[in-house]
């Protein structure tokens, strides 16, 4: 079976027609074709999610990227959908993702469903209301699979918590599918669902596209609400989307953004769309990248090479192309992990019920005093991150320092181990969640043990629309959507 999960298959699926398309082609079509599809009544929702559940079923035992599946529900609400859609004289009123199957991942809200975080103790703990993003999920006439796994309050950079099957990788089943939306990803590059719903507090949603072939985008600080609850990570979370073209992931990102009463960060909405973006040639752009990261060292040689890959096509498409060696880490390790230590210790769970190493974090987190330090400090940081940009217009670097773990490589190192090799993999995401700038990661090719090879590309406050349109320029001089697990056929 692993094996067999090692070995990739290219197939072309250039038709946008359901005309001679098995079930498996249907999976892996992305969403913006799906709901072109269903208004054109080449296929219903109600067939779109039988596809699926009949793949969750038969695939998800292997890779645990599901907690929760919602069957009976997808199920009711794609039946009326297609009842819609048979008898509607036009289809163009209908919203953009109408009958469209997506995955919400376990830290979100979904009323009527049960929201573990993670969390043993929370398996029977049923959600009353809808998060916001998920209001604007659902009116944006998505159907809903159900809840995708994460670590224990999405805490940790692989999804292995207690109590719980593993997320493993579509690629190679040894291997994990990131964290903390390790769930999201896997379910999207397994075929699993069209697109998904993640979220990143210190590279959740790109660590997670890098291990599996996807499209991640952590938008701007403000871009999304994480209303009703907020985010408690003083600004440096964000929902986001994960996608298998640029343009999925730029579409949902549509979706999803928007104020909601009382945010307490907020931006314009994009005029133009973010889709529209993507379909447009970016002038060109200062560009600079980095493949070290001080006081961490470099990246291991295969994500050193994507990003000088990456920036080697960059040039050939006209932009502009230096490195540099301006970026250092030293003064954000420190207060970011407090930080971090202390959104576990406001979690509302006992600490008996908490993972070791959650358990553990929770012990470090110190005084309120400690936390108000920590958070001024990032944000002196932040101003310095910040200002590299006066000068480039986008950074590209590796998205983590080496390829993903194995699962469960880590689960004998002393808490204190554990923590040093998290901060030294995901060392190139923490910055851009201090700074709150957007950040996209994208595929550049596979290692060779047929595991995905990323890079992320870095802008300017507030620009996801450049970063869209530069990812999608890469995207279409460099195909990847043709790429799929073998597991997955």
């Amino acid at each position: 079976m692993v094996k067999e999960a090692r070995r990739l298959e290219a197939r072309a699926n250039n038709s946008s027609s359901s005309q001679g398309m098995n079930q498996t082609d249907l999976a892996f079509t992305p969403a913006l074709e799906q709901a072109q599809l269903i208004r054109r009544r080449e296929v219903s929702p109600l067939d779109l999610v039988e596809v699926y559940l009949e793949r969750i079923q038969r695939l998800d035992g292997q890779l645990g990227s599901y907690f929760t599946v919602m069957a009976e529900q997808a199920i009711a609400d794609a039946k009326v959908k297609t009842e819609q859609l048979a008898i509607a004289k036009q289809t163009s009123e209908f919203p953009p993702f109408f009958g469209v199957p997506i995955s919400i991942k376990d830290l979100n809200s979904v009323a009527g469903v049960v929201c573990t975080y993670g969390s043993q103790v929370l398996r029977e703990t049923v959600a009353t209301t809808d998060d916001g993003v998920v209001t604007k999920i659902k009116q944006a006439g998505f159907i809903i699979l159900g809840k995708t796994a994460t670590p224990e309050l999405g805490t940790l950079p692989y999804t292995e918590p207690p109590g719980f099957p593993p997320a493993r990788n579509p690629w190679n089943l040894d291997y994990t599918p990131g964290g903390s939306s390790g769930g999201a990803a896997a379910s999207v590059a397994a075929g699993l669902c069209a697109i998904a719903q993640g979220s990143d507090g210190g590279g959740s949603i790109r660590g997670p596209a890098a291990c599996c072939g996807l499209v991640g985008i952590k938008p701007s600080r403000g871009r999304v609400s994480s209303a009703p609850v907020g985010e408690r990570l003083s600004g440096m979370a964000a929902i986001g989307p994960l996608a298998r073209t640029v343009a999925d992931a730029a579409a949902l990102l549509d979706v999803m953004s928007g104020y909601i009463t009382g945010d307490p960060y907020w931006l314009p909405d994009p005029n133009p769309s973010f889709l529209a973006a993507a379909a447009q040639k970016p002038n060109p752009l200062r560009i600079a990248f980095v493949t070290a990261l001080p006081p961490l060292g470099k990246a291991d040689p295969v994500c050193q090479q994507a990003v000088h890959e990456t920036v080697q096509l960059l040039a050939e498409l006209g932009h502009i192309v230096e490195e540099i060696n301006c970026f250092d880490l030293t003064d954000l390790i420190e207060p970011f992990t407090a930080v971090w230590q202390a959104s576990v210790a406001v979690a509302e769970i006992p600490e008996a019920s908490l993972q070791p190493m959650n358990r553990w974090l929770r012990s470090r987190t110190g005084s309120a005093s400690d936390y108000l330090r920590a958070v001024a400090k990032i944000q002196v940081i932040a101003r310095r991150i910040v200002a590299i940009f006066e000068a480039v217009d986008i950074l590209v670097l590796p998205t983590y320092m080496h390829q993903p773990i194995l699962v469960g490589e880590w689960a004998n190192l002393s808490h204190e181990e554990t923590l040093e090799k998290i901060i030294h993999w995901i060392a190139p995401c923490p910055p851009f969640n201090a700074s709150g700038q957007p950040v996209i990661a994208i595929p550049t090719g596979f290692d060779t043990e047929g595991l995905p090879v990323s890079v992320q590309l870095v802008g300017t406050p507030a620009a996801e629309a450049t970063l869209i349109a530069l990812a999608a320029q890469i995207e279409a001089a460099k195909p990847w959507r043709q790429y799929r697990p073998v597991l997955a056929t």
